[in-house]
Formats: C-alpha cells, structure tokens, sequence
C-alpha cells in the first residue's frame, strides 16, 4: 500500500477514535438512570457499569477528556506534518504560488481535518449516541471502564483540579436529581406525541398527579344524594330503597341522619337472606369512617388502606355529615367517570336556546353567578348556603311547591321539579320588564307566582 493511503486511513481511523470517544459521551450523558437501572437489575452487566459511569460524571468525562484531547493532538500534528508533505508538490505546479506551496499545503489540510473532525468526530456519532442513548451507553461502558483505569492517574488529575476550581468558584456539586410534577407531564405530552403513550394513559398520569390537591368534597356524593337507611325501616322499606338506588352500600342512622350508626352493603344483606336470617340493619351496620371534606385524595386512600375499608362519611368542620366517598369515587377522579344507568348525575347550569337556563338545584351558587351575568348571592363568607336549592329555601321561607317563582338580580326562579322534599330542578329566565311597567317591589324578594307577573315559559 502507498505510503499516502495509510497514512490517509491512519487519519481516519483516528477520527474514527474521536467519534467514539464523542458518541460515548453524549450517550452516557444522555441515558435515562431508570431503564439502566432496569437492565441492570435484570441481570446486564454492561448495564451495570454504564449506570455506574452515569453516576459517576467527573470520573467518566474526564476519561473521555483525555482520550478526545489525545486523538485530536495526534491527528493535528500528524496530518500536519506527513499529509501536507504529499501535496505540497502537487501546490507547486500552480503557476504563480509556487514559493507558498508549503503553507498553502497546510492550511489545506488543516481545513480538511477539522472539516472530518467536525462531521465524522463529533456530529455523526453524537447523532448515533442520541438516538439510542441506553443501547449505546450498555456498548461503549466496558472500554470506557477499561479505558479509565488504564489512564486512572490522570483522571484524579483532572479530577481533583475540576473539584478543587468549581469550589473556588463558589459551585457544590448536587445530591440525588428530584424529578418534579411537571417535568413528568412534560414527559407524558412528549411520549403522546412519539406515540409511546395514549391520551387516555396521559390523562390518567395528569389526573394521578392532581390526587394531592384535590379535596375530598369534590368528589364525594353530597348528603341530599346519598340514599339513607333508617335502622328502623321494615325489611320492606329498606330493600325498596337499596333496588331503586342501584347503589352498593349506605349509611344507617338512628333518629335522625346526623347520628350514623354505620355503613350497611348489599352484599351483608344478600348474605343474611341467603341465610334465612332476619336482617337487622343495626347489627349489620359496620362502624363508619369518617373523613373531614377538607382531606385530599391521597390522603383519603391512605385511610381507607389502615381501615380495610372503601367507604367514608364525609363531615365538614363542626361534625356534620356533608356526603359520602367510595373508592369508587377516586376511580372515577382518576379513570374519569364510568357510565352507567346508575352513574350519578353532576349538578349543572345548562343554557337553552331560548335564552333561558335549565339548574340542577344541587349545584354550587358559584356556578350559578358564572353562567347569569350580574347574578350575584353575597358574600360567600357570610352566606348559610352553598347551593341554589339553600338559597331558594331561604329566600321562601318554606318549602316550595313545584311551580312557584321568586326574583333577584333581574332574573326569575321558577320550581320545576321536587324531589319529595328537595328541590330538583329550577327554570331561570332573565326577567325584562315592559317599557310602561311600574317597578313593584324590591328585587330579591320571593313571592308566589300570580296572573299580573310575567311566567317563566313552560321547559
């Protein structure tokens, strides 16, 4: 072989070290800790030395340093000095250069190297290292290591002096890196797009996450929804309850419902009649769990763990009893809620397209003032209800029949439908007086319908 082609391929082969050296260090750098740590667990030992020079920066980047720095001085200088000597004759033959031959051999050459050093040394094998960090990592980890403590005097060296100038430069080296809500948000948002997660496996991840700050009142079953149990009620009375609710388990009181004697399931009460044994709500009633409405989610799940329990009563601050919360209810916060003829119906303000709006009386009277502009019910701090169905009892004074209407704010709230005792749903239609009406009244004032004030139109 000429002596020009090998010690053109000895040049190649020295970027092809440099490439090495830089893929090496970008796919280390770059590896995921867990999925090492994964492989490593499972037996791969080229996993296990990568993750230790993962975890070991100073030591692993100053080998890859010193070999770089090596490489690059080698290939320099002899590129330099034997590439340039075979084409400085050939410089020579150009008319009118020939006293500059040599230099211009030079820079020639020079420019080639660093032009293959840039591609071939360093961008082409970052580009490998990135795209399969971990797979890289595991096939360059044993050379490095053995690499590392061939030159180990060195690497103290250079390690010792980066430790010793970063700390006269004020910097301390970090502890474990905490990984951060939103930096594994962002990450699900990533792997939606690459295709390696689905929505529903990112919404599950985001909803996991808001566990800690979601209150146990927003997804409890507030205390009017909850189907109660008398420990008093007939055998007769309390299975036509437990059909028509569809539900798994309710609370038992004793007088009334702000004395629980406990939580009573289907599943005691099917056992006891498979029996043949009379069912006694008081005996089967289990001890209630109770939780404050002000516990997260992570919290309620914790409680229901140490109990051995998945139902909870939900008290508010002066021991009342405000709902109840099932596992069922965190499933549902998580997965999304699970359709179903039983499923429970969210209270909401719903508009219609003749102007009016459609109320779940349940529903929150900050819901009601976001949806009716102007609608406003007070101060929330010095208001005794939470919900329009408190403030239309209040507002009055007794317990409606279903057609009756009141007005505040400009608009007219119409009973349409009772719930026995409760207030189902409520019609609300923005009340627009004629331009010869009077004014009667103060707003805000409840008062039965009657024929000479315009009704709310039939839903």
């Amino acid at each position: 072989m000429p002596a020009f082609a090998t010690e053109v391929l000895l040049l190649f082969l020295l970027l092809g070290a440099n490439g090495v050296f830089a893929m090496a260090e970008i796919a280390v750098v770059s590896a995921r800790k867990a999925r090492l740590r994964q492989r490593a667990e499972a037996g791969d030992h080229g996993a296990r030395l990568a993750l230790d020079l993962a975890e070991s920066p100073n030591r692993f980047l100053s080998t890859v340093q010193v070999g770089i720095t090596l490489v690059g001085i080698v290939a320099g200088a002899y590129g330099g000095t034997t590439l340039a000597r075979h084409l400085t004759p050939w410089i020579a033959r150009i008319p009118g250069i020939e006293a500059s031959a040599n230099e211009i051999s030079l820079v020639l050459v020079v420019v080639a190297i660093t032009y293959l050093s840039l591609v071939i040394g360093e961008l082409i094998p970052k580009r490998i290292g990135l795209n399969n960090p971990e797979a890289v990592a595991i096939r360059v980890a044993r050379p490095m290591m053995f690499l590392s403590r061939l030159v180990g005097p060195l690497v103290a060296l250079l390690s010792h002096s980066t430790d010793g100038l970063l700390r006269l430069l004020g910097f301390r080296a970090r502890g474990d890196v905490t990984v951060n809500e939103e930096e594994v948000r962002t990450l699900m948002q990533e792997g939606v797009r690459a295709g390696a997660f689905n929505q529903v496996e990112s919404r599950i991840v985001h909803n996991a996450l808001e566990l800690d700050l979601l209150p146990v009142r927003e997804i409890m079953t507030p205390r009017p929804k909850v189907i109660w149990l008398s420990a008093d009620d007939s055998h007769e009375v309390a299975w036509h309850k437990i059909v028509v609710s569809r539900h798994s388990h309710f609370p038992v009181y004793a007088g009334n419902r702000d004395h629980p004697i406990g939580v009573v399931s289907v599943k005691s009460i099917y056992a006891n009649l498979a029996a043949g044994a009379p069912v006694n709500l008081r005996a089967l009633a289990e001890k209630p769990v109770a939780v404050p409405e002000t516990q997260t989610v992570v919290q309620l799940v914790e409680t229901f763990k140490q109990a051995g329990r998945h139902v909870a009563l939900v008290v508010d601050e002066y021991g009342g009893v405000v709902g109840m919360v099932t596992l069922h209810d965190v499933m549902e916060a998580i997965v999304g809620e699970f359709p179903g003829q039983g499923e429970r119906a969210r209270p909401c303000v719903m508009s219609r397209p003749d102007g009016t709006w459609l109320v779940d009386a349940l529903v929150d009277l900050e819901a009601v003032e976001a949806a009716l502009p102007g609608m406003r019910f007070g101060e929330e701090a010095h208001r005794d209800f939470q919900t329009l169905a408190g403030w239309l009892l209040l507002k009055f004074g007794h317990v409606p029949r279903e057609g009756e209407a009141c007005e505040a704010g400009g608009y007219v709230f119409e009973v349409l439908d009772m719930d026995q005792h409760r207030i189902d749903k409520v019609l609300v239609l923005e009340r627009r007086p004629a331009p010869d009406e009077a004014p009667t009244g103060t707003p805000g004032t409840a008062s039965a319908a009657d024929p000479d004030t315009p009704q709310p139109p039939a839903p």
